[in-house]
């Protein structure tokens, strides 16, 4: 018997040893789950459990078990959605009707007027904010109705503890078709129709990879699945784990057959144990079912899949530093000459992809090379997904074309800038990517485009910031972060980063001087040139692409001592409005320094030479007289 991650028992598992039973497998799982008449799909993906939905899930379980019903209810938790914006999230199926922002109260009438009686609960229905017309199922709404979902079609459907959820939508199907139909070669020949390049951030040739691995010499050969994800704000790789750890397995094994790896290993970073318990069950759950180990679906193919949790270092999304770690030894990158592919892990032929480039593969497989080629840009092919976060609306996961503007995903997908503030830029490519201004929002969303414009794709971090945020504060933040993650193996990143770093703190805080500009220019240029990875190489993306795009800005903080966005210290100052200020003291008795004066019920003032602009009158007025001048 086996378990779900709730500890209660699913069902006996065979082994499967050929398609055809496979299939038979399949429909029999199909049939003995049609008799479920209602279906309540509670997320748990990362983001709507840290508001609850564990304990949602419970109560429609308990619900659900207690009920009574004549008609048979489940209730099963899946993956993330996507639109983490409004979770938790709960769809009821069959009819698919989308509830967001539902809490433990709401469970009862939930079950009482939907799952049993029907009828609709109109309050927790998504309402969309431009015509307030309510939408019953994802498909009405904006934020999904211009998305193409491959990598995660599966994500918000399938149980990601329950293998046979996974067999029901066609799982480990392209696995069969691959032993059963294709050879090595067809296979490898199908991805190379396909145009994928590695969705992990430098966009290189998957098919290159691929071939050059399995022509390499060896009699040992390994697959690696990077999910060592580690910019802020990005949480792709982390949900698609978490949601479909199915999809990564079936690609990596495939993967495998195709080199000739007998060993994989998926690294995880230690941050994301639910992904982590996910992918244990389901590699445990296809071991059962002769999906991995020996003589995989009765083929002479055998390969098994490891699982390492990296120790949080950033760098060790590098692949050279990842395989350093796997082998115990100090996360560091080496020499590019030296190719992964003839001598990767344990000095072997070693393929390394991340994994949405592995959850693609069942899907090129099942629907051909062709099929995935026509969806994109010429350079650029199939769909990316991405984590939209920042000054918007809409913050969540979204798989769209390559080629989607970047005005589309942030005003269509993404609900446009929140408080109605102007758009000012997007972050795209994690830290060591770079900001695009307004002016480039109809740039087509590839990984040629984003290079052109001083960027790049990276794993698919997407942080929008709006009129109230600094640019030259932004770009030290990143260099901060790649300060601190930086190896220090070579000289180049290990004393360049903290240089630009020095002269970005030097602007901040109102002491920059003439020339800064060209020494962060010739600063960036030697990283770029010099460093060893590409931690290094890409380091100076957010001031070199900051300074060509908002130079006004860093002139400002220099030649006036001035912010414009006012959110530096020291580079503007409070000030009361008297004609809003009501006199109620709060600010008067809050300010740490006794920098305000007057009376109660009278308009009070700053003493500018006293006031050590530390922000708390601002934040404590409950009127909004205080203002960043």
């Amino acid at each position: 018997m086996s378990v779900d991650s709730n500890s209660r028992v699913v069902t006996s598992r065979r082994m499967i040893r050929s398609l055809e039973e496979l299939e038979r497998v399949r429909e029999e799982v199909r049939k003995r789950r049609s008799s479920v008449a209602r279906s309540v799909r509670v997320c748990i993906g990362t983001g709507c459990a840290a508001k609850g939905s564990r304990e949602l899930y419970e109560l429609f379980y308990k619900a659900a078990e207690e009920s009574g019903a004549e008609v048979e209810v489940e209730a099963k938790c899946v993956g993330c959605h996507g639109f983490c914006e409004r979770g938790p999230i709960v769809v009821i199926q069959p009819e698919n009707i989308f509830y967001q922002g539902v809490e433990e109260p709401d469970v009862g009438e939930i079950f009482r007027e939907t799952v049993i009686g029907g009828r609709v609960v109109e309050r927790l229905l998504y309402e969309d904010p431009g015509t307030g017309k309510k939408a019953r199922t994802e498909e009405e709404i904006s934020f999904y109705r211009v998305q193409e979902r491959i990598v995660l079609a599966g994500n918000g459907w399938i149980d990601p503890t329950d293998i046979e959820d996974c067999l029901c939508m066609g799982g480990y199907g392209a696995l069969a078709k691959a032993l059963s139909e294709m050879g090595p070669e067809e296979i490898i020949a199908e991805v190379e129709k396909s145009g994928l390049r590695g969705r992990g951030g430098g966009g290189f040739p998957t098919v290159r990879k691929w071939r050059s691995c399995r022509e390499a010499e060896g009699d040992m050969k390994y697959v690696i699945c990077n999910g060592d994800e580690g910019d802020p704000g990005a949480f792709m790789d982390r949900s698609i784990m978490e949601g479909n750890p199915h999809s990564v397995i079936e690609g990596m094994i495939i993967g495998a057959y195709a080199i000739g790896a007998a060993q994989g290993y998926i690294y995880v970073r230690n941050e994301y144990p639910l992904a982590v318990e996910h992918l244990r069950r389901a590699i445990e759950q296809a071991r059962e079912m002769g999906f991995l180990g020996e003589g995989i679906l009765g083929s002479s193919f055998s390969f098994d899949i490891r699982i390492n949790r990296g120790g949080g270092a950033f760098v060790c999304g590098e692949s050279t530093a990842l395989m350093a770690s796997l082998e115990g030894l100090v996360g560091e990158p080496r020499a590019k000459y030296v190719h992964t592919v003839e001598h990767g892990l344990h000095d072997r032929p070693t393929n390394l992809n991340n994994v949405e480039t592995w959850a693609n593969i069942p899907a090129i497989i099942n629907r051909g090379g062709e099929w995935f080629g026509s969806i994109g840009t010429e350079g650029s092919k199939g769909t990316k997904v991405f984590s939209l976060v920042g000054k918007i609306v809409n913050t969540g996961l979204v798989e769209v074309p390559m080629g989607m503007t970047l005005r589309q995903i942030v005003n269509e997908i993404g609900g446009g800038v929140k408080g109605g503030k102007a758009f000012k830029a997007v972050q795209t490519g994690g830290p060591s990517g770079g900001c695009i201004p307004a002016e480039h929002l109809d740039a087509r969303v590839d990984f040629d485009e984003l290079t052109k414009l001083g960027s790049m794709m990276g794993s698919g971090g997407m942080i929008v910031m709006d009129e109230d945020t600094c640019m030259v504060n932004i770009a030290k933040y990143f260099l901060g972060f790649l300060k601190d993650e930086s190896c220090g193996k070579c000289t180049p990143c290990r004393e360049g980063i903290p240089q630009m770093l020095y002269i970005l703190e030097r602007i901040t805080g109102g002491e920059g001087e003439e020339g800064d500009l060209t020494k962060l220019e010739v600063l960036g240029q030697l990283l770029s040139e010099a460093s060893l990875c590409a931690l290094g190489k890409t380091a100076a993306n957010p001031v070199l692409s900051t300074i060509r795009y908002f130079r006004g800005e860093y002139e400002e903080h220099i030649a006036e001592r001035r912010c414009p966005a006012k959110e530096c210290r020291g580079l503007f100052y409070y000030d009361i409005n008297a004609e809003v200020c009501t006199g109620c003291g709060i600010c008067r008795k809050n300010c740490p320094v006794d920098a305000i004066t007057g009376e109660r019920k009278s308009p009070h003032l700053i003493d500018q030479e006293q006031c050590t602009k530390c922000g708390t009158c601002f934040e404590k007025c409950p009127f909004t007289a205080i203002a960043k001048v």
